[in-house]
């Protein structure tokens, strides 16, 4: 008999636990810090350009939703509705090209997250950072792609080690 067929699946309702793969935090300590450091550095440059706290949280959750880390789309998710944004933006946010509840500048700096978390499909197209130049200055556009760098080292370590887990929260 298999190992699948001798366990009992768990019972309705029950949450699934995802194993952790490798305590990244703890085997990388100095480089855990130096990425904390990093996205510490893109806020710093965030702040510095004005860049309001609801579109920071679409393209962190953004990009996490393409690279698939469940951690990062929890907390950003999260985040995003702490900031501000209705639950009905932080869902469509899957599927931005198709909703209409994004401004012109917010879709400009989705289709630079996608292109840049893309980046190896993409190569980052020239009509995709002159949108972004259309709606946001050089100095936003350059803190906007440290924002989508930071956020995709993120997601690197989040979904290779599986270090950091999601958990369940009451609405």
């Amino acid at each position: 008999m298999s190992t699948a067929q001798t366990q009992t699946p768990p019972q309705a309702g029950a949450y699934v636990p995802i194993p952790r793969r490798l305590d990244f935090d703890a085997l990388a300590p100095v480089f855990s810090r130096a990425v904390g450091a990093l996205d510490d550095a893109a806020t710093a440059e965030l702040d510095r350009t004005g860049i309001d706290a609801q579109l920071r949280e679409f393209v962190r959750l953004r990009a996490s939703q393409l690279n698939g880390c469940a951690y990062c789309v929890d907390v950003h998710t999260r985040a995003a509705r702490t900031a501000g944004a209705t639950s009905q933006r932080v869902h469509a946010v899957a599927i931005w090209e198709d909703s209409p509840f994004f401004t012109a500048r917010e879709r400009a700096a989705l289709a630079l997250t996608e292109a840049v978390t893309r980046l190896s499909e993409t190569h980052v197209p020239p009509s995709v950072v002159t949108g972004a130049l259309a709606h946001f200055s050089e100095e936003e556009t350059a803190a906007l792609l440290s924002l989508i760098i930071a956020i995709n080292t993120w997601n690197a370590i989040g979904v290779a080690t599986r270090c950091w887990t999601p958990q369940p929260q009451a609405d």
